[in-house]
């Protein structure tokens, strides 16, 4: 399932972005273990589908798709490689250490332009960066802005 990618951000697979949680056999069913981003993920159905679909292209008939909640999806669960290829897309992916309540572990500042926060810019490496929107195009995505390359970026954020 390494190959399926996320409908919403094609350039990172499912398990990249750790919502895989668990592939396996129950006597002659195979089991696959899904957690969302977020329990009301628009994605979550288009998802299931591409799962699915991948896995009779390769031949399996008996399938179950199960949707786990608990524990909740986190942004630590996307791996190194995910992160990379978020960045590479133009995308920032999640400052490591910080909570999906919103807060820098620690320190307590909530995620605001006034916190500590620092987004580096995806595509100069600038740390010069500004939220636009806590809404990006997505909803697990916040829109910023480098104020030294001048472009407009999204911030995978924590959920």
């Amino acid at each position: 399932m390494s190959q399926v990618p996320d409908p919403e951000i094609p350039v990172i697979s499912l398990t990249d972005l750790g919502i895989i949680r668990d592939v396996e056999w129950q006597d002659d069913t195979l089991v696959v273990t899904v957690t969302p981003t977020y329990s009301g993920c628009p994605a979550t159905s288009v998802i299931n589908l591409d799962i699915e679909a991948a896995l009779r292209d390769q031949g399996i008939e008996k399938l179950r798709l199960e949707r786990r909640l608990s524990p909740p999806w986190t942004t630590d669960w996307i791996t190194p490689e995910g992160r990379e290829k978020l960045r590479a897309y133009g995308i920032a992916p999640p400052v490591d250490g910080t909570a999906a309540d919103g807060r820098l572990m620690g320190r307590g500042a909530p995620l605001t332009g006034d916190s500590n926060l620092t987004i580096a810019c995806p595509r100069c490496g600038s740390a010069k960066t500004e939220k636009i929107s806590q809404f990006g195009s997505t909803p697990c995505k916040a829109s910023y802005r480098c104020t030294d390359c001048l472009e407009p970026f999204d911030y995978f954020k924590c959920i």
